[in-house]
């Protein structure tokens, strides 16, 4: 397979979980394009903030929430409205998923590599 077709397949490969308030959450790993478009989002303060990040790249991975269609947030207050949705409960089970998603890979894969970018 091609540098081009793995990254479009890996950018189209979701994953499901259920949060401890019964909500399923659709969810796939951000791609280089998506991180970028989060950079955007945060704008120029909030992207250098890690711990703002890293919640907000959990909520940017969420694709539908009980079967809704969740549109990417493109602001600061759309993304804090995503979180405060999603709520702790959400925002663990996410973590949860996608972390365990990249423990399968393997660490060595990723080391160097944004999520979605191969190694």
């Amino acid at each position: 397979m091609t540098p081009s077709k793995t990254i479009v397949q890996a950018s189209l490969e979701t994953v499901s979980a259920v949060d401890k308030r019964g909500r399923k959450l659709l969810l796939r790993r951000l791609t280089a394009l998506d991180t970028l478009r989060l950079f955007k989002a945060a704008g120029p303060i909030l992207a250098q903030n890690g711990p703002w990040l890293s919640m907000a790249g959990l909520a940017f991975s969420v694709l539908e929430i009980d079967g809704v269609p969740i549109p990417s947030p493109a602001t600061e207050p759309q993304i804090e409205t995503l979180i405060d949705r999603l709520g702790d409960d959400g925002l663990a089970v996410i973590a949860t998923v996608l972390d365990d998603d990249t423990s399968e890979t393997g660490a060595k894969e990723q080391v160097g590599n944004s999520h979605g970018t191969p190694s």
